[in-house]
């Protein structure tokens, strides 16, 4: 192991922790099939009790990304554009300040525009090979598509496609498969589980290739390994529910010489941990402004800093509900802030997918039957609290007993001191970190954007003292970045890589310079052209400024 250990992220879309290896600690996972993760964990520790922020990518990735609770820093609305407080960055520029080259391959999605100080490179050829130095130490994150819920729906020709390294051995029946019980047995449901387990296992081949690359160049063993999904799986009850099924992710671990084989962790953690776990384990030092805290140090000694796991989900695109959520060891707590609201409210995207359909057709039969007369049979009580126009003010569930949260217990007076115990943590939480989800929307906004305006970064400051060029940028929380690369006509193919989705999610506008992220006074050589920006998360980047001639 070399000093400087270097950093693979390798994480996923929509899943839950249906891996081999979760088999009889996540219900179902012993139907997945996923040989390399199997081995991941095998050879590095695997966590038990994982949990996201947030429901959805958006959220869930900006808390990843930065150490801090969305409702803290007012990330969690899927999607905005914030505006954090000053101090808070994106953690990978801590891991450049260090000299590490970080790259991003390629989903951003962190709530912000994301700055050219953030990464080396934030593109979908974003890789460990491409930095300069093979002797440089790096933070590589791959983030792989082919389980994002789109996948599960697509058309027979499109789906053979996109699972092509899923062998006939491998693929699941629909008739073998074990639905959880708050899916109506249908075929509908039968084949989307199926679909899902299938792409788990693309995906899994998928991480396999960039393990057999890192070995390939001989970086096992200087390399910590860490694999997550961003929150769970892309079907009801899953992702956009603040249910356990939308929350629990996988998280395993990696670190030859560190961490000992077959490590398991059942302590409750949270993905936000990461940034600050990796800054630890990086021997850097943690910014206190973090509200997450290191699962282990730099020599690989695990730590339990969390005695809860938060989370909320806030407006979902035109869905708007507020949900708060806190888990301890054993029980989860639901506070729904509006229970007169359906769980299954209208949502444009996610209507037309096939499970999200299949439920409101069986709701509808269910009216007609209604209609008749009839005792309704289409759905039972638990996957009737799906469609129901509102649901409980609170929600408690003993997940020990009851993985599938099939009976609330809020009102029962047996649970009553873990019931009270929950609402305080849950109080005591809002209270330390603040909670700009209770914000109306537009109320936020105008503090961001005072008059619909967004404020802009100040030009930086350059100068030269002593033969090194110093900079400075009088906005608070601002980074600075420097470029060798002249200014340079953006070709029309380099302009529409970006995609819509893509200016969305916050991908880096493309301007064919690579941009260093100033940490400290640095040396040019004399007549060299050295050419300096700004960027603040949430404001308008500074203009360009050229560096004195040194």
């Amino acid at each position: 192991m070399t000093a400087r250990p270097n950093v693979l992220w390798i994480s996923t879309h929509d899943i839950s922790p249906h891996l081999g290896t979760y088999a009889g600690v996540w219900p179902g996972a012993e139907q997945a099939v996923t040989p390399h993760l199997d081995a991941l964990a095998a050879d590095g520790a695997r966590f038990d009790n994982a949990f996201a922020a947030a429901p959805v990518c958006a959220p869930s990735r900006s808390a990843i990304m930065t150490g801090c609770y969305p409702t803290a820093i007012g990330t969690i609305h899927m999607r905005t554009k914030a505006v954090p407080p000053p101090e808070v960055t994106l953690f990978t520029e801590y891991l450049r300040a260090a000299g590490y080259y970080t790259t991003n391959n390629w989903f951003t999605d962190f709530q912000v525009d994301t700055p050219p100080t953030a990464f080396d490179d934030c593109s979908e050829t974003g890789h460990w090979r491409n930095r300069p130095d093979p002797a440089t130490p790096f933070f590589a994150a791959f983030h792989g598509m082919v389980t994002h819920e789109s996948q599960i729906y697509l058309d027979d020709d499109a789906f053979a496609r996109v699972t092509s390294n899923v062998t006939d051995e491998q693929r699941h029946h629909p008739d073998d498969v074990e639905l959880p019980p708050y899916y109506p047995d249908t075929p509908v449901f039968r084949r989307s589980w199926a679909r899902y387990l299938d792409l788990v296992t693309e995906m899994d081949a998928w991480v396999g290739g960039l393990l057999s690359e890192l070995d390939d160049d001989r970086l096992r063993d200087d390399t910590i390994v860490v694999f997550w999904s961003d929150h769970g799986l892309g079907m009801p009850r899953a992702k956009r529910w603040a249910h356990e099924a939308g929350l629990r992710e996988p998280l395993i671990v990696r670190w030859p010489e560190s961490i000992a084989p077959g490590t398991v962790r059942t302590e409750i953690v949270q993905l936000m941990d990461l940034a600050p776990t990796m800054l630890a384990a990086l021997d850097l030092p943690v910014p206190d402004h973090m509200h997450g805290a290191p699962l282990f140090d730099s020599h690989g000694e695990f730590r339990s800093p969390n005695t809860y796991a938060f989370g909320a989900r806030e407006r979902m695109d035109e869905q708007e509900d507020s949900v708060r959520t806190v888990r301890n060891g054993r029980y989860r707590y639901i506070r729904n802030l509006h229970p007169d609201r359906s769980e299954l409210q209208h949502h444009q995207y996610a209507d037309h997918l096939d499970t999200w359909r299949e439920f409101r057709r069986l709701a509808f039969e269910e009216a007609g039957q209604l209609a008749r007369g009839q005792h309704p049979d289409r759905l039972t009580d638990l996957q009737r609290t799906i469609v129901a126009p509102a649901k409980p003010e609170e929600e408690l569930y003993d997940i020990a007993a009851d993985p599938h949260e099939t009976r609330n217990l809020a009102v029962d007076p047996e649970h009553a001191d873990a019931l009270e115990e929950l609402r305080s943590a849950l109080d005591t939480w809002t209270s330390r970190y603040g909670d700009l989800g209770l914000l109306p929307e537009r109320e936020l906004l105008d503090a961001w954007r005072p008059g619909g305006r967004q404020p802009s970064t100040a030009l930086p400051e350059v100068s030269i003292v002593d033969g090194l060029i110093h900079a400075a940028c009088s906005t608070e929380g601002a980074s600075i970045g420097w470029t060798r690369d002249p200014p340079r006509q953006v070709t029309d193919e380099a302009a529409e890589a970006v995609s819509p989705m893509g200016s969305v999610t916050g991908a880096p506008e493309p301007d064919g310079r690579h941009w260093h992220l100033y940490a400290e006074p640095f040396e040019a050589t004399p007549g060299e052209r050295i050419w300096v920006g700004a960027w603040r998360m949430g404001f308008a980047p500074s203009g360009i400024v050229e560096a004195p001639t040194a």
